[in-house]
């Protein structure tokens, strides 16, 4: 057991800075959201019911894919499925964030996609999609997140809730994360401001291949 935390050090210390770069990065209020970093069966994952400022590595809990928990002492966060499900279902993926930013979840609260309005989103696809609503927490919630992820898509909206974004780490989730909200306040502001131009499925193409052959350079 103990050999095994410090294999997860690098993984446990991640998620307790990445929670505080959350709320440096206006992504979350309060205790909202989670993180998650994978290595190997195993994940690191935000503690529940901890402020981000207060969390040390050691207070991040590790769990198994199935979202058994393997060490730690606080409880996992609430939304631990979420986490373990798209890990196991999705192999390229080593890392997920789940956010309450501000922006995106006005459009989850609408029900409505984010789309091409601005070329970084093709950090996520041809579109930030919805995920319809579940209660947090649920298994209801993970299995309707994975689903409207699919195999293409590194983020979709949970409807009245927030975002989840993935990535190859965890480090990469987040900036997903970033470029999410990002992308949903441009559209935002465009669409009170006038109508946006929506890059069409051609360029949303190029970029993708760009951003996969170039590391997401931009």
């Amino acid at each position: 057991m103990k050999s095994m935390v410090q294999e997860l050090t690098e993984e446990r210390t991640a998620v307790a800075e990445l929670g505080k770069r959350m709320l440096e990065q206006e992504l979350t209020k309060g205790t909202g959201g989670n993180i998650s970093a994978q290595s190997g069966d195993h994940v690191a994952i935000s503690p529940s019911g901890i402020p981000y400022d207060e969390i040390t590595p050691e207070d991040v809990p590790i769990v198994d894919l199935h979202g058994e928990q393997v060490t730690g002492e606080p409880a996992p966060s609430s939304e631990f499925r979420m986490h373990t499900d798209v890990l196991r279902e999705r192999s390229e993926v080593g890392g997920v964030v789940h956010t309450h930013s501000p922006y995106a979840s006005t459009f989850a609260s609408l029900g409505e996609p984010v789309p091409a309005s601005h070329y970084l989103i093709a950090f996520v696809g041809d579109q930030v999609p919805v995920a319809p609503y579940e209660t947090y927490g649920t298994a209801e919630l993970a299995e309707t997140a994975l689903e409207t992820l699919g195999e293409e898509y590194n983020a979709c909206l949970l409807e009245n809730h927030g975002v989840l974004a993935v990535g190859e780490s965890v480090e990469a989730a987040f900036e997903v994360a970033l470029m999410t909200e990002y992308c949903a306040r441009i559209h935002y502001q465009a669409i009170s401001v006038g109508e946006p131009n929506i890059l069409p499925d051609q360029e949303i193409d190029t970029l993708l291949d760009r951003f996969a052959d170039y590391g997401q350079d931009h």
